[in-house]
């Protein structure tokens, strides 16, 4: 890697001068900031479910909840751009091999190791800083989310790099981020296990989906293998079949949650079928979003139909139908 003292412009830079410098400058800044990936801040919305079920067993007023969820938000954000700078500055050395992650600055060699550290260190501070303003079970998810950064992407245990560990480390994510929009709002209790299970289950799902689209998009599995490490031991159907078992598996564990917190919820679970088989459909085109989760808001029908979802269950939330309850409770018929 270079310092920023060693950098240079590539060969399409104007010739030497004022505009130049700052032309160069810019660039170089950018490219520093750029790995820090604000535009998958979006990604972080999957702490919201946690902040909506911790509403259902504890009321919080407005002016609290708001403050501490723009508060929890704005931690997270900056401990996952924290992972985002180690993951593409580790990652450089291997993205030089993907027909479009070899433009990146790391691949390029633009980055100064220097600078990637600070960042990482101000981005650590700045949000576990936040984090203990929410309180100590917040902070310690955010710890958590951190060090299973490090685990991810880091040498000696990289696991992104092994078939299977690489989708169910990565999607431990999820369950962290639930757990951190429920302890925005209740302290010293977890949810229950059923449904960080689902979550995690569910993440592997979309990271399992993830890699199928990617492996298929490259085409070359002798230069996949370069790229990620663990395509060597993936094709496209062992992807595929266990993008099926997760879903399989976090099918389950929701329909467990549901069963046992409010036996009306299980009417939205065919919905939640049909999620998971339409996020499979968009998978399985060429270079579509599922790749790239972040550009998932091009998915409007999609994303249409999950605010749907949400919907049907804040309602089952309220409506009683005594009647569900012979799915779970013996009929006498004489």
């Amino acid at each position: 890697m270079t310092s920023s003292a060693d950098w240079t412009p590539g060969p399409d830079a104007n010739p030497p001068g004022g505009e130049t410098v700052v032309a160069v400058g810019r660039s170089f800044w950018r490219s520093h900031l750029g790995i820090a990936r604000m535009d998958h801040w979006v990604k972080n919305v999957f702490m919201l479910p946690g902040i909506a079920l911790a509403l259902l067993f504890v009321e919080v007023p407005v002016g609290t909840l708001l403050w501490r969820s723009l508060i929890g938000f704005a931690s997270l954000c900056l401990c996952a751009s924290a992972n985002y700078t180690i993951n593409e500055f580790v990652d450089g050395e291997f993205d030089r091999f993907h027909p479009v992650k070899r433009t990146r600055p790391a691949a390029l060699g633009l980055l100064d190791a220097r600078l990637v550290a600070l960042q990482y260190v101000g981005l650590v501070a700045g949000g576990l800083g936040l984090a203990f303003v929410i309180g100590r079970d917040f902070a310690i998810c955010s710890v958590l989310l951190l060090v299973m950064g490090v685990v991810y992407n880091a040498r000696p245990l990289r696991t992104k790099d092994r078939p299977y560990l690489d989708v169910l480390s990565e999607a431990l994510n999820n369950p962290l981020r639930f757990l951190l929009g429920w302890f925005i709002i209740v302290d010293s209790i977890l949810p229950p296990s059923s449904i960080l299970a689902s979550y995690w289950l569910g993440g592997a799902f979309l990271m399992a989906v993830k890699r199928f689209n990617e492996l298929r998009s490259i085409a070359d599995h002798e230069a996949a293998g370069r790229y990620r490490l663990s395509f060597r031991h993936y094709s496209e159907n062992s992807l595929l079949l266990s993008s099926f078992f997760y879903a399989l598996c976090s099918s389950f564990f929701l329909g467990v949650f549901l069963i046992k917190y409010r036996i009306e919820f299980l009417l939205v679970f065919p919905l939640f079928a049909l999620m998971f088989t339409w996020y499979l459909a968009i998978g399985l085109r060429p270079g579509s979003s599922a790749q790239a989760p972040e550009r998932l808001y091009t998915e409007r029908a999609f994303l249409a139909y999950v605010g749907v979802v949400a919907l049907c269950m804040v309602v089952l939330f309220f409506v009683d139908i005594p009647q569900m309850h012979v799915l779970v409770e013996p009929i006498r018929v004489r």
